[in-house]
């Protein structure tokens, strides 16, 4: 075997450096592409929640419209006869805004609709702190009963129970239409 020289040690170490140049070069390229990757899947992410929050809008739409049409034959099964039934209700009073997804109206009862594609608890909450300020907004329906329901296409655990006792009417799809899930015995709060 032969001796290494200086040189050749030298020669050595100057190629591990050129190497090593090389390869953080490589990892530098690497990161490089890695952060442009990352950007764009940042980028695609966005543009999928966007598509989903415009889905997601037209998909409460539909929800809406298949349970207002129900809203007059559930509630006049209930012995709560219907006189109109209004989509959208908006109202604004004093800087603040209510919104009603469905409400149902006849001569002696009010009925708040929320409606969700899926209907959690705190949609449930929601509602009934809507319910407290109902009359602020809408104080010509002060001699009317008031009630609450809440409308489905899929409910979470617990949301129905929840919602059946604090008295509100539970509506969920079933096959093509709609159904108050609440049993005859239900006695639904007024506020």
């Amino acid at each position: 075997m032969a001796a290494t020289t200086a040189d050749e040690v030298w020669a050595l170490l100057r190629e591990l450096l050129e190497a090593q140049k090389e390869t953080d070069r490589k990892f530098q390229e690497t990161d490089r592409q890695m952060q442009e990757r990352a950007q764009e899947t940042d980028r695609q992410i966005q543009e999928v929640n966007r598509q989903l929050g415009r889905l997601g809008g037209q998909w409460g739409l539909f929800v809406e419209n298949l349970v207002a049409p129900s809203c007059e034959r559930l509630f006049t099964e209930r012995g709560i006869p219907v006189h109109m039934v209004s989509r959208r209700v908006l109202k604004r009073k004093d800087g603040d805004t209510l919104e009603i997804d469905v409400l149902v109206v006849n001569l002696g009862h009010v009925v708040m609709v929320e409606v969700k594609s899926s209907l959690r608890v705190d949609d449930v909450k929601e509602l009934l702190e809507d319910l407290r300020r109902f009359r602020h907004f809408f104080p010509e329906y002060a001699d009317h009963q008031l009630h609450g329901a809440v409308a489905g296409m899929r409910i979470e655990e617990g949301a129905d129970r929840f919602a059946y006792r604090q008295g509100l009417f539970v509506l969920a799809q079933t096959g093509e239409s709609m159904r108050i899930l609440n049993d005859a015995a239900f006695e639904p709060k007024s506020w």
